[in-house]
């Protein structure tokens, strides 16, 4: 196989446009998963050309092991990319579900110290009292949330879920919301 520098851009444009591709379909799930039907449907078009375009500089030759590997390349970056747009610029919250045998409150004043958002109500579990902390918070803050749970209470349960929508409350760094987050109909 010869190595023009008409194969070597070609190579080139399908690796940016892979990557482009798979980026911009890391996002459409993202706001997909948010209810925003619009930009989801904005996002999939864009996706869909860019996804042709590639696909048909790859297909119409399969035996081009430079075309081949672009595209695959391409797609693994695409991933690393969108996942790095999403943690830089896409704000997603969780919530943090903190169940402590011991020291419930304790974390809760530590939390409200660094200015998290907690809730605190009283359960039973498997063996007896257990203290509930609920927190909603970005998902940047949750290493900060679980290495202060983890400095007071190594011991206790902790789990996080998606929150798809955030309205109204309180979430660190002070902002008192009236909707955070956007559900486009």
């Amino acid at each position: 196989m010869v190595i023009t520098t008409e194969a070597l851009l070609t190579a080139l444009l399908i690796l940016v446009l892979r990557i482009f591709n798979n980026a911009i379909g890391t996002i459409r799930l993202i706001v997909m998963s948010r209810q925003q039907r619009k930009l989801t449907v904005a996002l999939a078009l864009v996706e869909a050309f860019t996804f042709a375009v590639t696909i048909a500089g790859v297909a119409t030759d399969l035996g081009n092991l430079l075309n081949l590997s672009a595209y695959c390349i391409g797609f693994a970056a695409g991933n690393w990319v969108g996942m790095a747009i999403e943690a830089r610029f896409i704000i997603s919250y969780v919530r943090v579900n903190i169940f402590a045998k011991e020291k419930g409150h304790e974390i809760a004043v530590a939390l409200r110290a660094q200015n998290f958002g907690v809730t605190e109500s009283f359960g039973e579990g498997h063996s007896g009292p257990v203290d509930l902390l609920h927190c909603i918070t970005t998902r940047r803050e949750v290493p900060v949330l679980i290495d202060t749970v983890n400095s007071i209470n190594p011991e206790a349960f902790t789990f996080i879920e998606e929150a798809r929508s955030v309205q109204k409350g309180y979430v660190r760094g002070g902002k008192s919301m009236t909707r955070a987050v956007h559900n486009e109909q």
